[in-house]
């Protein structure tokens, strides 16, 4: 087998693969005689069929067949003698399979870039520092017990944080419009989910009494038909229920799988969730500042098969997190690339740049840090023997983890020498995300601090959301 390598431009790769004829006819020929053992042709017993009459009537074919396995094999191959690390699937032509003639071929392909990582020290960035302190534990509870409100009928007139069950329809010029009409409609006053103005309006009304109530739209209102016009609602109440906060009671505790203990330990595990919690995002913002930091002092030039693997899987990600049950009908393709290529690119530029930091210092999961996290994630689980199990028992799930620690052991290998300042901050700062992330992190869930059947990032079993 002879092989040519040429360089285009950039990063692609042009290799030509000669095959000799020997070879190739050899292939044939075995794979003629195979069939003539397995095809069942009329007028031929099973088995007996001549060798001429198989290759007259699926020569061809066969040639085909045979030249595309070599074309495969040869291929990587060729890929090991040179040794070049293809970036992608190649682009196949300039095929010659003629009968006596050396099989050839060109393959068309990106090679991965040679990456060379600056010095850490020139990454700046800045560390949260914070803590729970005892005013943030009383106003998590204070959260916890509104998301369990019981609302009773007032027998008053309405007030800020009742509900208020009411039917409305609403005119602009005199005429109704889309999505301005409702009945048996339920609105606590004061919580912002009503046009600007309308919750205002029907305080101090009561059950029964209507009213026409004059809003105003806000010129950034997102139906342009409506933006910044005058409207009349003629409202409706049905009812006015007044909030009745839950006690902290034994009740109360259980609903957060707390059965012993009272407050004290209630309020104990309100503490360490909160802390676990904390720890959890802030640590996603670091690991996102060091990335931000890497993206930033290095210049990598990206291969376009990559670049278009990722935009492929981002289309993916998209229908699945945005399409609902018809997702696997939609056709990825039709979202344009250019929805993704900035987060594609960073996606990808970032992950050269990791690949080659774990090369060049031998990054390895440290096994120690694998257990800890596997029992972290698996202590927020009612049987977590079970979850460590099933971790170390599968071996793509145990990868996945293992993969998670690398990158906390570079992201702890770049702080060492990178320019870091730290920032004290209070808890409700120290949990908020940040406005933009190239990766999708688990939210912060306000509140949600409780529960088990927890997932890595979240805090309580969804059957527990307000």
């Amino acid at each position: 087998m002879q092989v040519m390598v040429e360089t285009n431009d950039g990063l692609e790769r042009k290799m030509r693969v000669t095959v000799p004829s020997d070879q190739v006819e050899l292939r044939i020929s075995e794979k003629i005689r195979q069939t003539a053992k397995d095809v069942r042709l009329k007028g031929f017993r099973p088995g007996k069929v001549p060798l001429r009459e198989v290759k007259r009537r699926f020569g061809e074919g066969i040639r085909h067949e045979v030249s595309n396995d070599m074309i495969q094999s040869t291929y990587g191959e060729a890929l090991l003698r040179e040794e070049i690390n293809p970036a992608g699937m190649p682009k196949i032509e300039g095929v010659r399979i003629e009968e006596g003639q050396d099989l050839e071929y060109t393959a068309i392909f990106e090679v991965f870039p040679e990456v060379t990582v600056s010095s850490f020290e020139s990454i700046e960035l800045e560390k949260l520092i914070s803590e729970v302190d005892e005013p943030d534990i009383d106003k998590m509870i204070d959260t916890l017990r509104e998301q369990r409100i019981d609302y009773q009928e007032a027998g008053r007139a309405s007030q800020e944080k009742d509900k208020i069950n009411l039917d409305f329809e609403g005119f602009v010029d005199n005429e109704g419009f889309e999505g301005g009409k409702a009945e048996g409609a339920d609105v606590v006053l004061g919580s912002g989910s009503m046009v600007p103005g309308f919750e205002e309006g029907i305080v101090g009304l009561t059950v029964g009494e209507e009213k026409d109530l004059e809003i105003t739209f806000p010129h950034d209102y997102q139906a342009e038909n409506l933006a910044g016009k005058d409207a009349v609602f003629k409202i409706k109440i049905n009812s006015v229920s007044q909030p009745n906060l839950p006690e902290l009671n034994d009740d109360f505790f259980k609903m957060f799988d707390v059965e012993d203990g009272g407050y004290e330990t209630f309020r104990d595990e309100v503490r360490k969730n909160m802390e676990r919690e904390l720890d959890a995002v802030i640590t996603a913002k670091i690991k996102e500042r060091v990335m931000n930091g890497l993206d930033e002092t290095n210049e990598v030039v990206l291969p376009q098969a990559l670049l278009n693997q990722e935009i492929d899987r981002l289309r993916q990600e998209t229908l699945q997190q945005f399409g609902g049950e018809g997702a696997s009908q939609i056709d990825p393709s039709l979202l344009p690339s250019e929805m993704f290529s900035e987060r594609a690119a960073k996606r990808v530029k970032l992950g050269l740049l990791v690949n080659a930091i774990v090369e060049q210092n031998e990054v390895k999961p440290d096994d120690v840090r694998v257990k800890t996290m596997i029992d972290t994630l698996a202590n927020s689980y009612e049987d977590p023997e079970q979850v460590k199990n099933f971790y170390f028992s599968n071996e793509q799930q145990l990868k996945q983890i293992e993969s998670m620690v690398v990158e906390e052991q570079i992201v702890d290998l770049i702080m060492e020498s990178a320019q870091v300042t730290e920032k004290k901050v209070s808890y409700e700062e120290g949990v908020r995300r940040e406005p933009a992330s190239i990766e999708k992190e688990p939210e912060a869930n306000d509140g949600e601090v409780l529960g088990e059947n927890e997932e890595p990032g979240g805090t309580i079993d969804d059957n527990e959301k307000a």
